[in-house]
Protein backbone atom coordinates (compact mmCIF):
# COMPACT_ATOMS: atom_id res chain seq x y z
CA UNK A 1 0.00 0.00 0.00
CA UNK A 2 1.58 3.75 -0.78
CA UNK A 3 2.44 6.06 1.70
CA UNK A 4 -1.10 8.57 0.52
CA UNK A 5 -3.23 5.17 1.14
CA UNK A 6 -1.64 4.45 4.61
CA UNK A 7 -2.40 8.21 5.52
CA UNK A 8 -5.44 8.26 4.15
CA UNK A 9 -6.80 5.21 6.46
CA UNK A 10 -5.30 6.93 9.81
CA UNK A 11 -7.51 10.21 8.31
CA UNK A 12 -10.40 8.01 7.95
CA UNK A 13 -9.94 6.61 11.24
CA UNK A 14 -9.44 9.84 12.76
CA UNK A 15 -12.36 12.04 11.52
CA UNK A 16 -15.25 10.19 12.78
CA UNK A 17 -14.73 11.33 16.34
CA UNK A 18 -16.54 14.74 14.92
CA UNK A 19 -19.29 12.82 14.22
CA UNK A 20 -20.17 12.85 17.83
CA UNK A 21 -19.19 16.38 18.68
CA UNK A 22 -22.26 18.27 17.33
CA UNK A 23 -24.18 16.90 20.71
CA UNK A 24 -22.19 19.40 22.87
CA UNK A 25 -24.29 22.27 21.27
CA UNK A 26 -27.79 20.26 22.23
CA UNK A 27 -29.78 23.25 24.21
CA UNK A 28 -32.64 23.05 26.32
CA UNK A 29 -31.61 19.59 28.22
CA UNK A 30 -33.02 19.16 31.16
CA UNK A 31 -31.13 17.82 34.16
CA UNK A 32 -31.79 13.90 34.28
CA UNK A 33 -30.74 13.67 30.51
CA UNK A 34 -27.65 16.21 30.92
CA UNK A 35 -26.54 13.78 34.33
CA UNK A 36 -26.88 10.78 31.57
CA UNK A 37 -24.68 12.68 28.66
CA UNK A 38 -22.53 13.21 31.21
CA UNK A 39 -22.70 9.62 32.56
CA UNK A 40 -22.16 8.08 29.43
CA UNK A 41 -18.84 10.01 28.84
CA UNK A 42 -17.81 8.46 31.92
CA UNK A 43 -18.78 4.83 30.75
CA UNK A 44 -17.02 5.42 27.76
CA UNK A 45 -13.83 6.83 29.35
CA UNK A 46 -13.60 4.01 32.00
CA UNK A 47 -13.52 1.65 29.30
CA UNK A 48 -10.77 3.55 27.59
CA UNK A 49 -8.88 3.43 30.99
CA UNK A 50 -9.02 -0.26 31.05
CA UNK A 51 -8.56 -1.11 27.48
CA UNK A 52 -5.40 1.20 27.33
CA UNK A 53 -3.96 -0.26 30.88
CA UNK A 54 -4.03 -3.63 29.12
CA UNK A 55 -2.11 -2.85 26.09
CA UNK A 56 0.24 -0.66 27.97
CA UNK A 57 1.24 -3.37 30.17
CA UNK A 58 1.04 -6.15 27.60
CA UNK A 59 4.46 -5.07 26.61
CA UNK A 60 6.10 -5.21 30.26
CA UNK A 61 4.62 -8.53 30.94
CA UNK A 62 6.35 -9.85 27.72
CA UNK A 63 9.38 -8.72 29.19
CA UNK A 64 8.67 -10.35 32.65
CA UNK A 65 7.84 -13.40 31.51
CA UNK A 66 10.95 -13.60 29.09
CA UNK A 67 12.57 -13.63 32.69
CA UNK A 68 10.65 -15.85 34.27
CA UNK A 69 10.33 -18.39 32.01
CA UNK A 70 11.35 -21.79 31.55
CA UNK A 71 13.89 -20.32 28.78
CA UNK A 72 15.05 -17.23 29.99
CA UNK A 73 16.22 -14.59 27.42
CA UNK A 74 15.37 -11.66 28.43
CA UNK A 75 17.19 -8.82 30.78
CA UNK A 76 16.24 -6.98 33.83
CA UNK A 77 17.41 -3.96 32.20
CA UNK A 78 14.83 -4.38 29.73
CA UNK A 79 12.23 -5.15 32.14
CA UNK A 80 12.70 -2.54 34.30
CA UNK A 81 12.96 0.06 31.58
CA UNK A 82 9.37 -0.59 30.20
CA UNK A 83 8.25 -0.71 33.73
CA UNK A 84 9.77 3.03 34.20
CA UNK A 85 7.96 3.78 31.49
CA UNK A 86 4.52 2.92 32.24
CA UNK A 87 4.78 4.19 35.78
CA UNK A 88 6.04 7.44 34.72
CA UNK A 89 3.32 7.88 31.43
CA UNK A 90 0.54 7.30 34.01
CA UNK A 91 2.10 9.72 36.89
CA UNK A 92 2.72 12.21 34.41
CA UNK A 93 -0.87 11.88 32.75
CA UNK A 94 -2.38 11.72 36.04
CA UNK A 95 -0.87 14.01 38.43
CA UNK A 96 0.54 17.02 35.79
CA UNK A 97 -3.49 17.75 35.11
CA UNK A 98 -3.56 17.54 39.19
CA UNK A 99 -0.96 20.57 39.48
CA UNK A 100 -2.31 22.44 36.31
CA UNK A 101 -5.42 22.78 38.10
CA UNK A 102 -3.61 23.65 41.09
CA UNK A 103 -1.76 26.52 39.13
CA UNK A 104 -5.03 27.91 37.37
CA UNK A 105 -6.51 29.61 40.20
CA UNK A 106 -3.21 31.62 41.08
CA UNK A 107 -3.07 32.75 37.67
CA UNK A 108 -6.61 34.13 36.98
CA UNK A 109 -5.60 36.13 40.51
CA UNK A 110 -2.79 37.40 38.78
CA UNK A 111 -4.50 38.48 35.99
CA UNK A 112 -7.02 39.92 37.38
CA UNK A 113 -5.05 42.06 39.77
CA UNK A 114 -3.31 43.57 36.79
CA UNK A 115 -6.59 44.68 35.26
CA UNK A 116 -6.87 48.87 35.74
CA UNK A 117 -9.04 50.18 38.45
CA UNK A 118 -13.07 50.02 37.74
CA UNK A 119 -15.46 47.44 38.24
CA UNK A 120 -16.70 47.35 34.03
CA UNK A 121 -13.40 48.02 32.83
CA UNK A 122 -13.44 46.83 29.40
CA UNK A 123 -10.20 44.70 29.96
CA UNK A 124 -11.69 43.47 32.68
CA UNK A 125 -14.40 41.33 30.80
CA UNK A 126 -12.01 40.50 27.97
CA UNK A 127 -10.01 38.73 31.37
CA UNK A 128 -12.94 37.17 32.66
CA UNK A 129 -14.09 36.17 28.96
CA UNK A 130 -10.30 35.00 28.45
CA UNK A 131 -10.64 32.08 30.31
CA UNK A 132 -13.11 29.17 29.34
CA UNK A 133 -15.98 27.48 31.33
CA UNK A 134 -15.21 24.26 33.91
CA UNK A 135 -16.94 22.48 31.38
CA UNK A 136 -15.17 23.44 28.41
CA UNK A 137 -11.61 22.79 30.58
CA UNK A 138 -12.79 19.25 31.16
CA UNK A 139 -13.88 18.94 27.60
CA UNK A 140 -10.37 19.94 26.68
CA UNK A 141 -8.59 17.49 28.88
CA UNK A 142 -10.83 14.78 27.72
CA UNK A 143 -9.91 15.33 24.18
CA UNK A 144 -6.36 15.83 24.72
CA UNK A 145 -6.59 12.38 27.02
CA UNK A 146 -8.09 11.00 23.85
CA UNK A 147 -5.87 12.04 22.03
CA UNK A 148 -2.57 10.36 23.37
CA UNK A 149 -4.91 7.10 22.71
CA UNK A 150 -5.90 7.50 19.71
CA UNK A 151 -1.72 8.38 18.67
CA UNK A 152 -1.41 4.70 19.97
CA UNK A 153 -3.98 3.66 17.96
CA UNK A 154 -2.76 5.82 14.59
CA UNK A 155 0.38 3.49 15.11
CA UNK A 156 -0.81 0.43 14.96
CA UNK A 157 -2.75 1.29 11.65
CA UNK A 158 0.51 2.40 10.06
CA UNK A 159 2.67 -0.66 11.17
CA UNK A 160 0.21 -3.23 10.29
CA UNK A 161 -0.25 -1.03 6.43
CA UNK A 162 3.62 -1.05 5.93
CA UNK A 163 4.04 -4.57 6.73
CA UNK A 164 1.24 -5.17 3.81
CA UNK A 165 -1.41 -6.68 6.08
CA UNK A 166 -3.74 -4.55 4.09
CA UNK A 167 -7.11 -6.47 4.95
CA UNK A 168 -5.78 -6.09 8.48
CA UNK A 169 -5.11 -2.57 8.39
CA UNK A 170 -8.75 -1.59 7.08
CA UNK A 171 -10.29 -3.78 9.68
CA UNK A 172 -8.26 -1.70 12.23
CA UNK A 173 -9.72 2.03 10.59
CA UNK A 174 -13.39 0.41 10.97
CA UNK A 175 -13.35 -1.12 14.41
CA UNK A 176 -11.11 2.52 15.17
CA UNK A 177 -13.54 4.28 13.38
CA UNK A 178 -16.45 3.40 15.56
CA UNK A 179 -14.44 3.37 18.58
CA UNK A 180 -13.51 6.97 17.60
CA UNK A 181 -17.14 8.20 17.01
CA UNK A 182 -18.34 7.29 20.61
CA UNK A 183 -15.52 9.20 21.99
CA UNK A 184 -16.92 12.44 20.23
CA UNK A 185 -19.68 11.59 22.82
CA UNK A 186 -17.29 11.60 25.52
CA UNK A 187 -15.50 14.88 24.98
CA UNK A 188 -18.85 16.89 24.29
CA UNK A 189 -20.63 15.16 27.09
CA UNK A 190 -20.04 17.81 29.70
CA UNK A 191 -20.89 20.48 27.44
CA UNK A 192 -24.40 19.54 26.82
CA UNK A 193 -26.93 21.54 28.34
CA UNK A 194 -24.40 24.62 29.06
CA UNK A 195 -26.01 27.83 28.76
CA UNK A 196 -24.03 29.39 26.03
CA UNK A 197 -23.38 27.18 23.17
CA UNK A 198 -20.09 25.93 22.19
CA UNK A 199 -18.84 27.31 18.99
CA UNK A 200 -18.14 25.02 16.10
CA UNK A 201 -14.73 26.21 16.32
CA UNK A 202 -14.48 25.43 19.23
CA UNK A 203 -15.81 21.55 18.55
CA UNK A 204 -13.21 21.78 15.42
CA UNK A 205 -10.35 22.43 17.72
CA UNK A 206 -11.34 19.48 20.13
CA UNK A 207 -11.80 17.14 16.93
CA UNK A 208 -8.32 18.00 15.72
CA UNK A 209 -6.94 17.23 19.26
CA UNK A 210 -9.18 14.11 19.93
CA UNK A 211 -8.62 12.61 16.71
CA UNK A 212 -5.43 14.57 15.02
CA UNK A 213 -3.18 12.36 16.88
CA UNK A 214 -4.38 9.04 14.69
CA UNK A 215 -3.70 10.54 11.50
CA UNK A 216 0.00 11.48 12.93
CA UNK A 217 0.32 7.76 14.15
CA UNK A 218 -0.45 6.35 11.44
CA UNK A 219 2.87 8.71 9.94
CA UNK A 220 5.15 7.75 12.39
CA UNK A 221 3.96 3.85 12.40
CA UNK A 222 4.12 3.68 8.85
CA UNK A 223 7.70 4.79 9.29
CA UNK A 224 8.88 2.90 12.20
CA UNK A 225 7.96 0.33 15.11
CA UNK A 226 8.68 0.92 19.17
CA UNK A 227 7.10 -0.76 22.01
CA UNK A 228 8.37 2.42 24.14
CA UNK A 229 6.90 4.79 22.37
CA UNK A 230 3.50 2.43 22.54
CA UNK A 231 3.81 2.00 26.37
CA UNK A 232 4.73 5.49 26.73
CA UNK A 233 1.70 6.82 25.06
CA UNK A 234 -0.79 4.75 26.19
CA UNK A 235 -0.10 5.12 29.81
CA UNK A 236 -0.13 8.90 29.61
CA UNK A 237 -3.40 8.33 27.96
CA UNK A 238 -4.31 6.01 30.98
CA UNK A 239 -3.64 8.46 33.26
CA UNK A 240 -5.25 11.73 31.72
CA UNK A 241 -8.16 10.09 30.81
CA UNK A 242 -8.49 8.59 34.38
CA UNK A 243 -8.14 12.14 36.00
CA UNK A 244 -10.92 13.21 33.94
CA UNK A 245 -13.52 9.89 34.65
CA UNK A 246 -12.43 11.37 38.55
CA UNK A 247 -13.72 15.24 37.61
CA UNK A 248 -16.54 13.73 35.67
CA UNK A 249 -17.88 11.30 38.62
CA UNK A 250 -17.60 14.46 41.04
CA UNK A 251 -20.01 16.03 38.75
CA UNK A 252 -22.24 14.27 38.93
CA UNK A 253 -22.48 12.72 41.86
CA UNK A 254 -23.04 16.73 42.60
CA UNK A 255 -25.88 16.87 39.86
CA UNK A 256 -27.69 14.47 41.49
CA UNK A 257 -30.40 11.77 39.20
CA UNK A 258 -28.58 8.99 40.53
CA UNK A 259 -30.66 6.36 38.22
CA UNK A 260 -29.68 7.90 35.37
CA UNK A 261 -26.00 8.05 36.54
CA UNK A 262 -26.16 4.36 36.21
CA UNK A 263 -27.86 3.67 33.45
CA UNK A 264 -25.69 6.07 31.60
CA UNK A 265 -22.22 4.43 32.90
CA UNK A 266 -23.63 1.02 31.92
CA UNK A 267 -24.74 2.13 28.25
CA UNK A 268 -21.23 3.86 28.06
CA UNK A 269 -19.52 1.18 28.92
CA UNK A 270 -21.75 -1.22 26.85
CA UNK A 271 -20.74 0.93 23.94
CA UNK A 272 -17.16 0.49 24.52
CA UNK A 273 -16.96 -3.17 24.75
CA UNK A 274 -19.14 -3.16 20.89
CA UNK A 275 -16.47 -1.31 19.34
CA UNK A 276 -13.72 -3.39 20.98
CA UNK A 277 -15.23 -6.53 19.58
CA UNK A 278 -15.13 -5.12 16.07
CA UNK A 279 -11.38 -4.40 16.38
CA UNK A 280 -11.05 -7.79 18.46
CA UNK A 281 -12.72 -9.61 15.07
CA UNK A 282 -9.73 -7.87 13.11
CA UNK A 283 -6.89 -9.69 15.25
CA UNK A 284 -5.45 -6.76 16.70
Amino acid sequence: MSTGGILGLGAIAGFTIFLGLPVGRMRRVSPSVRTLLNALAIGILLFLVVDVLTHAIEPVETRLGDLTGADPHGSWASFTGFAALLAAGLGVGLLSLVYYERFLPRRRSADSSSVGPGAAAVEEFRSRSAHASPARRLALLIAIGIGLHNFAEGLAIGQSAAAGETSLAVLLVVGFGLHNATEGFGIVGPLAGEAEPPSWGFLGLLGLIGGGPTFVGTLLGQAFTSDAVSVLFLALAAGSILYVVIQLIGVALRAGHKEMLYWGVFLGLLAGFATDFVIAAAGA
